[in-house]
């Protein structure tokens, strides 16, 4: 520990004296992106053209950009004119479908008042699936025969459109609420039917207009009633359903299904209430019969499968999965017997990029040699031949060519901007593009590190650390913490931060600071096995480590020790200024859960368990719980319309300020919903308050105009 100060006080000392030297940034490069100059442009990847040739978008300047395909081989450039799209698409136009073919002609399939949603092609091209009143519908293109394929649809009835549960924590965000798929034969359409009577009703209230309004939403908290849910295939020639052998009134969830490649089977993913069995069913489409091809228990939780990679001839599927304590590659027959676990070890798969079933390889990212880095490794299916395809100490986004012989990476470190390389199987490194210029060197800029913090039991956290610029050891900094910290959702990662922001508030004297805990996926599965039923704990606990290491250096003020986040983050931000109160001085915290009984019933009891079964776990790692030791200076934010974390979670907390008569500050925005980026001027006022927070309270000195926005 000392060896390191020495080391750090080594660097500001030479910082200092050769700053006079070096040219300072400009306003206009930091708060306004304006690096001409200094950053060159990358080009953009446009995928693999074949196996020996790639096309990039080179920069010309004003958001132009020159096709190119380049000879891997040779690295011999021409201009390459893309071939015309001549994919047909779909789309809602006022609120009406509009077919696009691929000539570019268009045609208006439906004229009705009411709204269509998620209008989809079929896989054969000829039909439209679309949701319309909660309803499914098909429409033929060349006829605009239009078939109504489900006919109980109701403001609590939804056929092919999400429940809000399912949308938000199962299907995603990017499903926009869509819930059907249809079968590679273009004949059948998978769906699930939500019934949400009995789901509780919460308002949220608009305060537009004379006497405002309110918009219901059916919201599962922790432990309520969640949507009754059956899935279905329905035949959009007969317009029958067959229902999939389940009861819907188990309490149960469905994830995304997929079809078997031939179409024979719908593969549904089935999990329980408590979230720690997940089971895949091959669903018969003809006759709702059920068989079990995937069976995982954790004692924890077990999360959705995010893919299923179906093996030619019904040779297998290949699936991702942590149940050993860290993700990796496991291979199955079609009846879910274990073939192989492809990779093992304490280290983490992120992704399947390619894999190829004649020569038996995968392609594959992973956090292996530093979990803060990416890296691509290929790997034979048998699980030999394990090989690092990237370089250096850098984080890798690579790119790999139809066959495997190429990959092009986009890499860079917290000290080293990025750039682009094409590297073949020997190895052989080829420069495409540098983003650092010769004149980066003439600039003085703020140093970034990535450490290592431990803690008491073991862990070593991942630290990331951007120093105030000139740093001065023999005085005392404000510190910066930002945060997210939510499961598996870390946010320390060893690649280039830009010239942006951070470098004005390195410029002002912040010293800015990003953790990662135990939890954050940095430590697999078993890292995150900790928080289970004690969300809140250990987050606390390990960022208090990192407080502690932080205040034990004789340049950083302990009076000044500010944590920062949004929705988790919020959260986090209101534990660590009342839980962690010794540690943490002052805190903005936007969108926040403060009690994990008002959050959502999918998110909240995965990791938490039912509230009924983990009374003392609720109460514990309740915000509201520890409102006593309150003692610093909150800043609490929060849209009065968020339909995710409700506001209700923020009132609270405030509710329970007040009556322990303590101080703080809060700002509410009218009309946001969970972040209010599309209310430009007050998403503007927003940054406009963060800023001015962090002079006053940090900086103690005036707001320069130019900061603000």
């Amino acid at each position: 520990m000392r060896k390191a100060f020495i080391l750090l006080a080594g660097i500001a000392f030479y910082a200092v004296n050769a700053s006079a030297q070096l040219k300072e940034l400009t306003t206009d490069q930091m708060l306004r992106g304006n690096t001409k100059g200094l950053l060159n442009e990358l080009p953009r990847v446009g995928g693999w053209k074949d196996d020996t040739h790639y096309i990039l978008y080179k920069p010309l300047g004003d958001k132009k950009y020159d096709t190119v395909l380049v000879d891997a081989k040779s690295g011999k450039e021409m201009h390459y004119t893309a071939p015309v799209e001549t994919k047909a698409s779909v789309s809602v136009k006022e609120n009406d479908i509009v077919y696009k073919a691929a000539d570019g002609t268009e045609k208006k399939l439906t004229d009705n008042k009411d709204e269509e949603k998620n209008p989809t092609l079929s896989p054969d091209g000829t039909k439209v699936a679309f949701t319309r009143k909660n309803d499914l519908y098909v429409i033929d293109i060349a006829t605009s025969k239009e078939d109504r394929l489900t006919t109980d649809g109701t403001d609590l009835i939804y056929n092919g459109w999400a429940s809000w549960v399912y949308y938000e924590e199962i299907l995603g965000r990017s499903s926009h609420y869509r819930a059907f798929w249809w079968n590679p034969d273009s004949k059948r359409i998978a769906y699930m039917h939500f019934d949400d009577s009995q789901v509780p009703l919460f308002p949220i209230v608009g305060a537009d207009g004379q006497h405002g309004y309110i918009e219901n939403t059916r919201y599962p908290e922790a432990g309520d009633k969640n949507p009754e849910v059956k899935v279905g295939v329905v035949d959009i020639t007969s317009k029958q359903t067959v229902w999939s052998e389940f009861n819907e009134k188990d309490d149960q969830y469905f994830g995304t299904p997929f079809w078997a490649p031939d179409g024979s089977s719908l593969w549904l993913q089935w999990m329980n209430r408590n979230q720690n069995h997940l089971v895949v069913y091959a669903i018969d489409p003809a006759t709702g019969a059920k068989k079990s091809v995937y069976d995982e228990q954790q004692k924890t939780w077990v999360d959705w499968l995010d893919d299923i990679h179906f093996l030619a001839n019904n040779k297998g599927y290949i699936i991702q999965s942590d149940k050993s304590g860290w993700m990796h590659i496991y291979q199955y027959d079609m009846n879910g017997n274990l073939i192989k676990q492809i990779t093992d070890g304490n280290w983490t798969v992120k992704d399947i990029v390619k894999y190829d079933e004649p020569k038996g390889i995968i392609w594959f990212t992973a956090r292996k040699e530093n979990s803060a880095r990416f890296d691509l490794y290929k790997i034979k299916m048998d699980g030999t031949g394990l090989q690092r395809l990237t370089f250096g100490e850098y984080t890798h986004a690579p790119n790999v060519s139809t066959n495997g012989s190429y990959f092009i990476t986009t890499y860079s470190s917290v000290s080293s901007p990025t750039r682009m390389a094409l590297v073949d199987t020997k190895g052989k490194i080829n420069i495409i593009a540098d983003s650092k210029t010769e004149e980066l060197a003439n600039y003085n800029i703020a140093k970034t590190s990535l450490l290592r913090v431990a803690t008491p039991d073991g862990f070593e956290l991942p630290v990331l650390i951007t120093w105030p610029l000139n740093m001065d050891s023999s005085k005392r900094y404000p510190v910066l913490i930002s945060i997210y910290g939510g499961p598996n959702a870390g946010t320390v990662y060893d690649g280039w931060k830009g010239l942006g922001q951070a470098q004005w508030w390195a410029k002002e004297g912040l010293i800015q600071v990003s953790i990662d805990h135990r939890a954050s996926g940095h430590f697999g599965k078993v890292g995150q096995n900790y928080i289970y039923k004690d969300l809140g704990n250990w987050e606390i606990k390990d960022y208090s480590e990192v407080v502690k290491w932080l205040d034990a250096k004789s340049y950083v003020d302990k009076n000044k020790i500010c944590i920062t986040g949004f929705s988790y983050g919020g959260y986090v931000t209101c534990m660590a200024l009342t839980r962690g109160a010794d540690y943490f001085t002052h805190g903005i915290a936007g969108g926040s859960v403060t009690d994990w009984a008002l959050y959502d019933s999918h998110y909240t009891e995965r990791y938490m368990g039912l509230p009924s079964e983990n009374v003392e776990g609720y109460k514990s790692n309740s915000v509201l719980t520890y409102v006593n030791k309150y003692k610093g200076n909150l800043f609490i934010v929060h849209g009065t319309m968020d339909d995710n974390v409700h506001m209700q979670n923020s009132l609270q907390l405030i509710a329970a300020l007040e009556d322990a008569k303590k101080d703080f500050t809060m700002m509410f925005y009218p009309g946001g919903r969970h972040g209010w980026g599309n209310l430009k001027d007050r998403w503007a006022h927003f940054n406009n308050e963060k800023a001015k927070y962090y002079y006053k309270y940090l900086l103690e000195k005036p707001v320069p105009k130019e900061i603000l926005q």
